[in-house]
Order: structure tokens, then sequence, then C-alpha cells
């Protein structure tokens, strides 16, 4: 069963849950694992080799990311860019580093990108992106959204599209704590790549 990063076993920078082997899950264990590397995903990363310390919350959780990630109503580059406004506003590593890659091949444009990396508001977006990032910016920064965000998200995305961003922006706060707690690591020779924001 592959891990969640790929590091070898004497890497040393396991993290605080690292993946378990496979020898040592319990059979509650092994299922979860097997039906989450069987799904879309494709494999075991992320928060759940360390969300498998609590099983059910692993199976459940991945059941809400699984729709949110594959099947929202938010096309899949504006989703995207929703997930890299939470994991700035976050400054989690592991969570911008899988997602900007997901951004690219969804067809965000990189200079869009580069600015929320930056903590600042993107020049030259178009309408849609707009209302994605204002409306996910927002509700990070005051905890709430204004009522005219509101209502350029729900006349652009429908009442469904506003349930959509809020809840991919809630759900991958939640992936942002677990990877940052676990500290979950990179890559082998990936550099961290969101920098201290000056502000926060």
């Amino acid at each position: 069963m592959p891990s969640d990063t790929g590091l070898p076993a004497d890497d040393g920078r396991r993290g605080r849950l690292p993946p378990i082997a496979p020898e040592a899950m319990t059979a509650e264990q092994k299922r979860v694992a097997e039906a989450i590397t069987a799904g879309p995903r494709g494999g075991l990363r992320g928060p759940f080799p360390a969300m498998l310390r609590s099983p059910e919350v692993a199976e459940r959780f991945q059941k809400l990311g699984e729709y949110l990630r594959f099947q929202s109503s938010i096309p899949a580059a504006l989703n995207e860019l929703a997930i890299l406004v939470t994991a700035r506003e976050w400054s989690a590593q592991y969570e911008w580093y899988a997602h900007h890659l997901l951004a690219m091949k969804a067809g965000l444009p990189a200079a869009i990108a580069e600015a929320v990396a930056e903590g600042r508001k993107p020049d030259g977006m178009d309408a849609d992106q707009a209302i994605v990032w204002q409306f996910c910016t927002e509700l990070h920064r005051t905890k709430a959204v204004s009522d005219a965000t509101y209502a350029a998200a729900r006349d652009r995305f429908g009442e469904r599209g506003v349930i959509d961003l809020m809840a991919v922006s809630g759900y991958y706060v939640a992936v942002a704590m677990v990877l940052n707690v676990a500290q979950v690591p990179l890559p082998p020779g990936v550099p961290e790549p969101l920098r201290p924001l000056a502000d926060r």
C-alpha cells in the first residue's frame, strides 16, 4: 500500500503521525485504507495516513472529500482556487504543494496562484475567478461574507454552488489542520512553497 508521500522508511522526515505499515494496521484500518486507495484518489496520501488512527473519521471524512474534489458543482479550476486560498490562509505547505499541481492541471493561471501564495489579490482575474477569490478570502478572514459577496456567488453559481464553496473551504481547513498538526512532510527535495506573510 503506498504511503502518503512516497518517503522511504528511513528518511527521517515522517512527521508526528507517519503512515502505518500495512502489517501493523487493524482490520478496520486496512478496510478503510483499501477503500480510499481503490477510490478516485488512487492512493493513501495527504491527511489520510494520519487520520487512519481513527478509521471511522477517516472513512466519513474521505467521502465528503471525494464529492468536493471530484463532483462539486464548482468547476475544477475554480474549486482548486478555493483550496489554494484555504492552504494559504492556513500556511499548509503540503496542501498547497498538492493542490497547486492540481490547479495548474485544471487550467488555473499560474499568476493567480502566485498572487494567492503571496497573500495578495490577483490581477487579471476573470469574473468567475474574482467571485471565488473574494468569497473564499472574505470567508476565511472575516468568518462571514457580505451581502454583496454572497449575492455575486449565488447569482453566478446558485445556492448549491454557495454551499459547495463553503463546504470546500471548510473541508480543506480541516485537511490543513491535520497536515499541519501531523507535520506531514513534503516529498524529498521539494522546498516549502509558501513563505511566511509579514502581516500574519
